[in-house]
């Protein structure tokens, strides 16, 4: 159950392993698992998967590729740089404010001719694959082996906002911890492409690396494990989300100055209809977003346990519980765990008891079944490519995603994501979240 705990308290442990910690490349395969036979030092050669995506292996480093876009609409993207001069910086003394890093996804025109953006610029990129993987991530990947920069994604930087897509309802995403702000673009681009702008923030010095556009590389101070250090991170997220709120109000009303702004959307943001989803401790934090800021109107938490005490051992304590699960929620709300070894439910995680029983809004508990934490990342899509283009065992894909095919775990999750969000933003209702669903044996409805 305890995810974001566990990663926190044993972070340090994993630091110190060092590379002894992961697998080495070029093992032979298990039997069921596709592969083409690529050796790790073939110049380029292409890798396919079960997810509808595929990887080349370029001077021996894997390029992944996310899968196809399922919605109507092509995806543009761009970065923005934030500054909140009225708000010291929580975590450091210097600079004196608190700056932050987003990128937006939206419905996009005029994307003939652009390259697509990449996953990660590349000092972010390089300090991912040294630190968070195994570190923070804890998958079973080799450093080294992989380009994560490279790493192909279907979104145009900077291109116009397609305003056939008319106004935008917006969704908001709050990575895990230990996760960067594009650890789940295979989600954020599926939202977008079926007509919402997206908005992923990353933390700046909780997230495991930022990269401003100066160059600089800000990274993750040592985490703490400690109730006030993880009451502080979750309070944080809160201000940062409302901050970035303010600053989207600003650019709807065309008074933002940054020319990162994509062309026409200033205008074509529904802010009536603001959503919030995240991942592990992000989950946990739209919720605490959704307490503390009244204009988001509905989120969900992808198996994220809501105690602020880091110790699995003390994690059902009502008296770590925060306000947001003592008191609950009069909006909508989605709860979706993972079932492998400590996924998140009502059955099992007391904080999610107790936020479902003081909570009056529409709410409901999912499992999906088969899946493992990281399954509702990037994980997902990417393991099985680089696990087949290396040749490791079948045991690195089903550790470190569980056994649900991929290409349908990725399918499944886009389809409820959506409907929760057309649901709840759109205000139209396909009922798959009414109930159990013959066309989705995989997710299981636990109350």
């Amino acid at each position: 159950m305890r995810h974001s705990n566990d990663r926190l308290a044993g972070s340090a442990a994993r630091r110190a392993r060092g590379a002894s910690a992961v697998l080495a490349a070029g093992l032979a395969v298990a039997a069921g698992m596709a592969v083409t036979g690529v050796a790790p030092g073939t110049a380029s050669a292409a890798v396919a998967d079960g997810t509808g995506a595929g990887a080349t292996v370029v001077h021996g480093q894997v390029r992944g590729s996310l899968p196809a876009l399922t919605g109507p609409y092509r995806v543009g993207t761009a970065s923005l740089h934030l500054i909140d001069r009225s708000r010291p910086d929580p975590w450091v003394d210097d600079p004196p404010y608190r700056e932050l890093m987003v990128s937006l996804f939206y419905p996009a025109s005029g994307t003939a001719g652009r390259a697509s953006a990449p996953y990660m610029l590349p000092k972010a990129a390089a300090h991912f694959d040294s630190v968070d993987t195994n570190d923070y991530l804890g998958l079973s990947l080799p450093t080294g082996a992989v380009d994560w920069s490279a790493t192909d994604t279907h979104a145009y930087p900077d291109a116009p906002v397609d305003r056939r897509a008319g106004k935008l309802p917006v969704v908001l995403f709050s990575p895990g911890l230990g996760e960067p702000r594009t650890w789940s673009t295979t989600l954020v681009e599926q939202l977008a492409s079926r007509g919402y702008l997206v908005v992923t923030i990353d933390n700046t010095y909780e997230s495991p690396e930022v990269q401003f556009p100066d160059g600089r590389l800000e990274v993750l101070t040592d985490p703490q494990p400690t109730v006030d250090w993880v009451t502080k991170l979750i309070t944080t997220r809160s201000a940062d989300t409302s901050f970035v709120l303010d600053e989207l109000t600003a650019i709807d009303r065309g008074g933002h100055r940054d020319s990162a702004v994509p062309a026409g959307l200033a205008g074509a943001m529904n802010l009536a209809e603001v959503g919030m989803f995240g991942h592990s401790a992000g989950g946990f934090a739209a919720a605490q977003a959704m307490y503390d800021d009244p204009r988001i109107k509905a989120g969900v938490n992808l198996d994220g346990t809501m105690t602020l005490n880091p110790d699995s051992s003390a994690a059902n304590d009502p008296a770590y519980f925060p306000d947001v699960v003592t008191s609950g929620l009069d909006r909508p709300f989605l709860l979706i765990g993972s079932d492998g070894e400590g996924g998140e439910s009502v059955t099992d995680d007391a904080s999610w008891a107790s936020f479902r029983a003081h909570s009056t809004g529409w709410q409901a508990d999912l499992t999906l079944r088969g899946s493992d934490h990281a399954s509702f990342t990037d994980a997902e899509t990417l393991v099985p490519q680089i696990a087949s283009a290396l040749h490791l065992p079948a045991q690195t894909v089903t550790g470190d995603i569980g056994t649900l095919d991929p290409d349908r775990a990725v399918t499944v999750e886009d389809d409820y994501l959506s409907a929760f969000f057309d649901r709840f933003l759109r205000h139209r209702d396909g009922h798959l979240l009414d109930g159990p669903s013959p066309r989705y044996p995989e997710m299981s409805f636990v109350g």
